[in-house]
């Protein structure tokens, strides 16, 4: 719960300045460029989010990773998050801020969970669809999960449609034990 709050305060901080810089679009690319280089890695979480392990090193990784690849106001920040030991929570950081920047976007982030990768073009008339149905920007975040069989699993928010394979199977079972208990 503290984590969140904590990462609620450094997110809107962050979204606030690129608001008010008008670099909405820049900071995000640069957030993500860290979150993709090393917040992906367990590894390099461990080590940021180890006590022991000083600031300077911490600071030292991180600038030479990223000095020069992102705006300087962002390595500000990340050296502001070593300095408060709030590294660790980056990636917690990181979601929000993408949440705060998506809803003054208008943009709504379209889960969609496949057995396959889409082609350029199914991705394209998913994101259509899915425009159309809610009235907003569609942002896809694709999940490959073999298990679906095939078919589709698209969850925006608290709303799941489920068209996968597994999904059809399941309420055929569903429908066909209901009969049987009737007959």
């Amino acid at each position: 719960m503290l984590n969140i709050q904590l990462a609620t305060k450094y997110a809107r901080a962050i979204f606030e300045l690129a608001q008010e810089e008008k670099k909405l679009d820049d900071y995000d690319k640069d957030l993500s460029k860290i979150k993709a280089d090393v917040f992906s890695l367990p590894e390099a979480v461990k080590f940021f989010q180890n006590p022991l392990i000083p600031h300077q090193a911490k600071k030292d990784l991180l600038t030479k990773a990223f000095n020069g690849e992102v705006s300087g106001d962002i390595m500000n920040f990340l050296m502001l998050l070593v300095d408060k030991n709030r590294i660790g929570i980056f990636n917690e950081i990181y979601e929000i801020f993408t949440g705060l920047k998506n809803q003054e976007q208008g943009i709504l982030v379209a889960d969609v969970v496949m057995a396959f990768p889409l082609t350029k073009t199914q991705e394209t008339q998913l994101t259509k669809k899915l425009a159309a149905l809610t009235g907003k920007k569609i942002q896809i975040r694709k999940h490959e999960d073999k298990s679906i069989l095939g078919g589709l699993i698209v969850t925006i928010g608290d709303k799941r449609i489920d068209g996968s394979a597994a999904g059809r199977l399941r309420a055929l079972k569903s429908t066909l034990a209901v009969g049987a208990a009737n007959a």
